[in-house]
């Protein structure tokens, strides 16, 4: 039943849902549990599929367009039109690998900023589907990077909050316009 969310992967000139952006409080926010996966959920599914898609990511957060909701669309192949796309309501990772994996990460809420973050090369996560759905699976690589990165929106934690290399993390932000008092950096 993916055809209640199907979306066409194109740019929309004027997409349905406004991202924000580092420093908007919204994003700082915890995100609350869904109760019901119901239509007015399918609805937000459908759109922020739109808005990923006319914003070129691969991954969308509820917290990101200021809805404070736990979910998330991803679709780590958005040139691949057979591929559906990945939505997570409530999305919980119960186990991590011990191997870690550093790879460049980027956020539609902080554009033109690309940083190196370390995270766990692969995950086992439950979640519902958009139709209310229990869920589990297993990701690793590139589509369990994008998991755990959409999954940090709907704690208030952003990526730039993960990285290590202070230096590089305060040149990108000043190149790119945004202030390094917006980052809040996680304890180590």
């Amino acid at each position: 039943m993916p055809a209640s969310v199907a979306v066409d992967k194109k740019k929309l000139e004027n997409p349905p849902l406004d991202l924000h952006f580092l420093g908007d409080r919204v994003l700082r926010q915890g995100a609350k549990r869904v109760a019901k996966v119901d239509g007015a959920i399918r609805k937000l599914v459908r759109e922020m599929l739109q808005t990923m898609y006319s914003s070129n990511g691969i991954g969308l957060a509820a917290p990101q367009v200021a809805v404070n909701k736990q979910v998330i669309v991803i679709d780590h192949q958005p040139d691949d039109a057979t591929s559906e796309p990945l939505i997570l309501v409530n999305p919980k990772i119960i186990r991590a690998s011990k191997s870690i994996c550093t790879a460049e990460e980027g956020c539609l809420s902080i554009p033109g900023v690309y940083l190196d973050v370390v995270r766990p090369e692969a995950i086992e996560l439950t979640y519902k589907d958009e139709n209310g759905r229990p869920q589990k699976r297993m990701a690793d690589g590139l589509l369990a990077r994008v998991i755990q990165h959409e999954m940090d929106h709907l704690d208030g934690v952003l990526f730039v909050d993960r990285v290590q290399n202070g230096l590089v993390l305060a040149q990108e932000l000043k190149k790119n316009n945004f202030a390094l008092s917006a980052v809040q950096p996680l304890d180590k």
